[in-house]
């Protein structure tokens, strides 16, 4: 016995349920909760109506679990980003800025960050709905944390996401130059204020 573990292939149910959350994710980013209908999410991932039970108790159970699956998408999308702008020459905090307040996330926010995405929508949302935004909240800032330069106090990584996510939610709300504006600023604050030189 090599000790080495197999893994399984998934089956057709996990498939589908893939493709259900990765449908339900792009939905929910691209328009918010009131976007996300089970018969349209359904039909996106080429499934029948009849079948979401067989994967979710309820749209609520689904819209939790779409969240947590943006968030995982957004943050990997995030990560390379961050690894390619480090491999430039790039401060962690300045590739995490960079990143996050790009005119590619301010264009396109079915495939950006769960937590700008909805964040102001989640205060009339049910427990489940609002913990799984909750738990994205606390691993964006935590990600923060992790890049703020060395003397920087973490209880600032707080600041700083309120920031981000605040600068790219006005930047998509005004839109070209405005929006442009809005993001170049909060980006040049951000770095002025926290980037320590290489």
């Amino acid at each position: 016995m090599t000790g080495a573990i197999s893994k399984q292939k998934p089956g057709r149910k996990e498939i589908s349920h893939e493709r259900i959350l990765d449908a339900a994710a792009y939905a929910l980013r691209r328009g918010g909760d009131a976007g996300v209908s089970v018969a349209d999410i359904m039909k996106e991932a080429g499934l029948t109506h009849g079948g979401f039970y067989a994967h979710f108790s309820s749209r609520e159970a689904m819209v939790a679990e779409a969240i947590s699956h943006a968030g995982e998408q957004s943050a990997s999308s995030l990560d390379r980003s961050m690894a390619r702008l480090q491999a430039k020459g790039a401060s962690p905090f300045r590739s995490l800025v960079d990143s996050y307040l790009s005119t590619k996330h301010m264009e396109m926010p079915e495939n950006g960050c769960v937590v700008a995405a909805l964040g102001s929508e989640m205060v009339r949302q049910p427990d489940p709905v609002r913990n799984a935004l909750r738990e994205r909240v606390r691993r964006l800032v935590a990600l923060v944390e992790s890049v703020l330069p060395s003397g920087v106090p973490p209880a600032e990584a707080a600041l700083v996401t309120s920031t981000m996510v605040g600068a790219l939610q006005l930047a998509r709300a005004m839109g070209g130059e405005r929006g442009h504006t809005f993001l170049d600023t909060s980006r040049q604050a951000l770095l002025e204020r926290y980037d320590s030189p290489s």
